[in-house]
């Protein structure tokens, strides 16, 4: 089937585009493993590629359903098993934005920074599709975004070229239409092997990608959808640890984002939550300093009187 079918209700996001991932594959190189389920830094690799498009207006994934972290339309190629450009062409008919960031579903280190970057690079080159390279300056045209109706065209032509797009590869379809390329070896990064898998896994957990690894995890895990200033709470992690005692910092953070969760619950109520108690825990060093001044001038001024009534 290639006849393009209505579009969903849904509204483009931000940037007006639709997402399709396909999620679909023998992953032979696997052995024969749910490659969208393997996890990297505790998320389903499906998981992690869905955060990057997250405000896409409609997101198609081109596979069997199951569990994810983000609602998204299912669909499938027909027959099954039908290959990249069948299962692209699945997914193109549930979507009805001008533009489509088209994936795959074994990408650990995409980020929505890229996502927005091929679009700018779309919307600025006059071109019809714009993709990632790889270290090699090999094109990833499952990391790319695409004008919707180039596409369709496309795959029309294919179709009636070959009596229908089972079986077909990719740059069959790439291959006719004008593209413009953005190099970024490390979000076109795909995990085909274990090694990969492994590969990603220890990266993640470098000292400079850690944090922010274990921050888009928690929140995915926890359901929270809120882009926070993350320095000012790890400053006041240290100034309650530094100021007042160590057990202070996860108590203090904790107490943060339950008062802005009542106050609202979005960024500037965490922006002011952590602004006042970053302010206290400063109180409290700068009494510290001052006690222990005082204590060095004068000795014995820093101990609190005995009050025990045979003091005297």
């Amino acid at each position: 089937m290639t006849a393009h079918e209505p579009p969903p209700s849904g509204i483009p996001g931000a940037d007006g585009y639709d997402a399709v991932v396909l999620a679909g594959g023998a992953a032979r190189r696997l052995g024969g493993a749910d490659k969208p389920g393997v996890r990297v830094g505790g998320r389903a690799l499906l998981d992690r590629v869905l955060a990057a498009c997250a405000d896409a207006g409609t997101t198609v994934v081109v596979a069997g359903p199951r569990p994810t972290a983000r609602p998204v339309i299912w669909a499938h190629e027909d027959p099954p098993g039908g290959g990249p450009v069948a299962a692209l062409d699945a997914g193109l008919r549930r979507t009805g934005a001008a533009q489509v960031v088209v994936l795959s579903a074994d990408l650990p280190f995409l980020d929505p920074a890229t996502v927005r970057r091929l679009l700018g690079a779309l919307r600025t080159s006059g071109a019809e599709g714009a993709l990632l390279t790889d270290t090699g300056g090999r094109d990833q045209p499952l990391v790319a975004v695409y004008r919707t109706s180039a596409l369709r065209r496309e795959l029309a032509a294919l179709a009636l070229e070959h009596g229908g797009l089972t079986g077909l590869p990719l740059r069959r379809l790439t291959g006719a239409l004008a593209l413009t390329r953005v190099s970024d070896p490390v979000a076109s990064f795909d995990c085909d092997t274990w090694d990969d898998i492994a590969a990603a896994r220890a990266r993640i957990r470098e000292h400079g990608h850690v944090l922010d690894e274990w921050i888009s995890a928690a929140k995915d895990e926890l359901g929270i959808d809120l882009d926070v200033d993350t320095g000012l709470l790890l400053d006041l992690a240290r100034d309650a640890a530094h100021g007042v005692a160590r057990p202070a910092a996860p108590l203090t953070t904790f107490l943060v984002g339950y008062a802005a969760g009542r106050a609202g619950g979005g960024p500037e109520e965490v922006a002011e939550a952590t602004r006042k108690a970053v302010a206290l825990a400063l109180r409290w060093a700068e009494e510290a300093k001052a006690d222990a001044k005082t204590a060095d001038a004068e000795p014995g001024a820093g101990k609190a009187p005995d009050s025990r009534p045979d003091a005297g």
